[in-house]
């Protein structure tokens, strides 16, 4: 039987949740992979973890559909034997002036952002406490979940409830010696930022103190950090991932004079 540990990733076909997915592999996780869209995607990011000795499984899940595409992490635990790690990666956004805003699109972006990972979370930990040993669920949210973004109300609601979830989550699983934190990012060069495939580094981004934006795998590095037995100490956080920017608000005053 595998001595690897397993790790479940939602998105974990491209972006943000393919270099998740491919960095615990490096680190000695077998995968459990959801995606909804992109299967050439999809068949890269499994041959790469495979190509660090992992085993992987993966399962196509719209998380929007909520509560029936959740059942996809029961999946995805009994194909690998269980599951130690949860990364509630999934998501996505949707730029309408609060005004205009439709109670379907609201609902939508909610069910996706926040009540889905609410639901993976919940089903992952039930199977952590059964197992015993603890276990890491790590929450990727933005830094819009500690700053509001101009017409995106219902992306910050989903993504400042789902900081806040952790903290309660934290609370109630840390006698499970389950630790459950959030990863922020700033803007990451990935397909949603309208970056995709553009080298970080030759972006200029001056309202940045890093003056770019950031890779893929600097959240992956903060991921899987909070994933491993060196972070058994850390819960109910949230990681900013940005480069910097949250601290330009601090400026606001000097570059307004």
């Amino acid at each position: 039987m595998s001595s690897r540990r397993i790790a479940v990733v939602t998105g974990g076909n491209s972006g943000i949740g393919r270099a998740i997915a491919t960095t615990l592999a490096a680190e000695g996780y077998d995968l459990g992979i959801t995606w909804h869209e992109d299967e050439e995607n999809l068949r890269e990011a499994v041959s790469e973890c495979e190509g660090h000795g992992a085993r992987v499984e993966a399962r196509q899940a719209d998380l929007g559909r909520v509560p029936q595409a959740t059942a996809v992490i029961d999946e995805l635990a009994e194909a690998l034997g269980g599951v130690d790690v949860l990364v509630n990666n999934a998501g996505g956004g949707h730029s309408t002036p609060f005004l205009e805003l439709e109670l379907e699109t609201w609902q939508t972006v909610l069910d996706l952002d926040l009540t889905a990972p609410f639901l993976c979370a919940q089903r992952a930990a039930r199977r952590m406490v059964d197992q015993g040993g603890g276990g890491r669920i790590v929450n990727v949210t933005s830094v819009h979940e500690h700053v509001p973004l101009e017409g995106s109300s219902a992306y910050c609601a989903a993504k400042g409830g789902l900081g806040l979830l952790t903290k309660v989550m934290a609370l109630e699983l840390a006698t499970h010696e389950i630790t459950v934190n959030a990863v922020a990012p700033g803007e990451i060069a990935t397909k949603m930022t309208g970056n995709e495939d553009v080298d970080p580094r030759t972006a200029e981004r001056p309202g940045i103190p890093a003056g770019r934006p950031g890779h893929a795998r600097e959240i992956a590095a903060a991921v899987a950090f909070l994933a491993s037995p060196g972070a058994s100490y850390v819960t109910g956080q949230s990681y900013v991932v940005d480069g910097g920017m949250l601290l330009m608000g601090a400026m606001a005053n000097q570059l307004a004079s």
